[in-house]
Parts: structure tokens; C-alpha cells; sequence
């Protein structure tokens, strides 16, 4: 690859770009990605080929990004992916005034306006890793999806640090040996299933080709997609700011931790309060329960 790329991405402010890196690392798959200090390292899917992209929070609420490049004509596509990614162009204000007043998580939301709903680079790569996670912990299902990279995503021809390959395609996953994931045959049903659903086009991850409510549908349909990796894929694949899992763990203790019924019931009425912005409310509970960084 071509010597890197570095540009200042501007956001709208305020914007907890460390927030989305400390967010990225605890789900970080080997291969694909790299945490090293504040910077996050990973591989793009782009129409020339493989790329790499770097991220570090910069001044105020900027980013700081590198991109490594297979052809310069990718530049746009790869700046487009990052931005969601990142939720940069979201305008957060109005998100801090609707759920700023909460009586649940009000001041958790005014300690931290900044706070962004993490996207995804790849919305099919998001959607298989989702599948990967269902009941498992952050690191089971970064250790499974590193098997699946390495038998199956495409190496770099340079690699960057330790970001070596592309995460796989879906097409690459429906042709994929079932006895060689590694994973109870329920889950790899669902894998394969979910990846032939990508690959033939019967599922697109892009409202703008497919109804949100279609995609969900015949999400649904697939088998063991249950609701809580279609909420999920709608959070963050889609895009959807009113997204919201009421049978999350992390939303249930999240709950709790301020003092409330985290149970899905009681979790689901006291999210109707938070709508349309339910996505942004999950990630102020998850938040309330990932290690505090350190002082430097």
C-alpha cells in the first residue's frame, strides 16, 4: 500500500471519540483490528481492494485518521465508512435535550453529551459478528470471529501493525465447510444461514435499497435470528436511533446500577420514555458498566 493518508475529520460536536475507541477495543477481532493506546486500527472492504484505516480522537471532538490506500480513488468511499462508523454526523443536541431530563438516566446523559451510537464499516461484517455474540461474552465472540478470519477473510497484501486481513464476505461464509467453524451447530446454522441471506441478496443491509421493516422481516425469517440480533443489527448497521434490546444483559444491569427493575418488562416501559433515541439511551447504560479509563 501507499504511504498513508492523514486528514482531520471534523464532527459535530460534542463528540467522546475515546468513548467509540474504548468501545471498539473490548470488541476488538484480531486481524481485522488493533487497539494500540488511544489509536484504533482496521481493515476496510473497498472498491479497489483491501485499505486500512487509523483513528485517534484529535483536538476538541475531531478525529484524527490515516488511511492507507489501495487506490486514491477510494479516499471518498473510505472517509464515508469512518463517518459512520463513528456516528460523526449525527447532531447531538437534540438527542442531550430529549434524554438529558430523564428522571432514570438524565444526568448520566448530561455527564456525557457526547456520547455516540458506535456504527460499522461493513454492515454484513456487523451482522455475522452479532450472530457470533449471541450468548456469549465480548471476548468468546472476538475469539470465534478470529477463527472465522483466519480461515476465511483475505490477507492484506500489506499489512498494517497487526491488522493483517479483511474480515470475511458473506459469499466467502455461505460456501464455508460447516464442520470447520467452530461453534454449536445452532450457531453455525444461523452463520451460514444469515451469510447465504447476504450473499444471494435476499437480505440487503442498506435502507435505501430495502425497507427497514422488510430487512427486519426477513431477518427474522432466517434461522436462529432472534429479536435481540435484529435490534442490534438495526442499531448499529442501520442506523436506526430508536433501536433498543429490552432482553440485553447490559441494559439490564445497566438498570440496575441506577437503582431500577432491569428485568425486560420494566425495561421496556421505562425505554418508552427515551423514544425515538432508545439506541442512544442503551449506549449511557452499557456505558455505566465498562471499566472507567485511567487518569493520566
Amino acid at each position: 500500500m501507499p504511504r498513508a493518508v492523514e486528514l482531520r475529520l471534523p464532527s459535530r460536536a460534542p463528540c467522546d471519540v475515546a468513548g467509540l475507541v474504548r468501545f471498539f477495543a473490548a470488541r476488538a477481532v484480531p486481524g481485522v483490528e488493533e487497539i494500540e493506546g488511544d489509536v484504533y486500527r482496521r481493515s476496510l472492504r473497498l472498491p479497489a481492494g483491501p485499505g486500512v484505516v487509523a483513528i485517534r480522537p484529535g483536538d476538541a471532538d475531531d478525529v484524527q485518521a490515516a488511511f492507507w490506500l489501495p487506490d486514491d480513488g477510494d479516499l471518498d468511499a473510505a472517509l464515508a465508512a469512518t463517518r459512520r462508523l463513528l456516528d460523526l454526523d449525527t447532531e447531538p443536541h437534540p438527542i442531550v435535550d430529549a434524554l438529558g431530563a430523564d428522571e432514570v438516566i438524565g444526568e448520566v446523559v448530561r455527564g456525557a453529551p457526547g456520547r455516540r451510537v458506535p456504527g460499522t464499516i461493513d454492515p454484513d461484517e456487523l451482522a455475522i459478528r452479532a450472530v457470533l455474540g449471541q450468548q456469549v461474552s465480548l471476548a468468546g465472540a472476538a475469539t470465534l470471529a478470529a477463527r472465522l478470519v483466519s480461515a476465511y477473510g483475505e490477507p492484506l497484501e500489506q499489512p498494517v501493525g497487526s491488522v493483517t486481513h479483511v474480515f470475511p464476505s458473506a459469499a466467502a461464509l455461505a460456501r464455508a465447510d460447516p464442520d470447520r467453524i467452530a461453534t454449536p451447530w445452532s450457531r453455525r446454522r444461523a452463520l451460514i444461514g444469515l451469510a447465504t441471506a447476504l450473499a444471494t441478496g435476499d437480505v440487503v443491509l442498506d435502507t435505501g435499497v430495502m425497507a427497514h421493516d422488510e430487512i427486519e422481516r426477513r431477518l427474522l425469517a432466517l434461522p436462529g435470528i432472534g429479536p435481540w440480533t435484529v435490534a442490534y443489527i438495526a442499531m448499529r448497521a442501520l442506523r436506526d436511533p430508536d433501536a433498543f434490546m429490552a432482553t440485553d444483559l447490559g441494559v439490564r444491569h445497566g438498570l440496575e446500577r441506577l437503582g431500577r427493575d432491569g428485568r425486560p418488562p420494566s425495561a421496556e416501559r421505562i425505554a418508552e420514555r427515551w423514544r425515538p433515541y432508545r439506541a442512544y439511551a442503551t449506549q449511557h447504560l452499557w456505558a455505566q458498566l465498562a471499566p472507567r479509563p485511567h487518569a493520566s
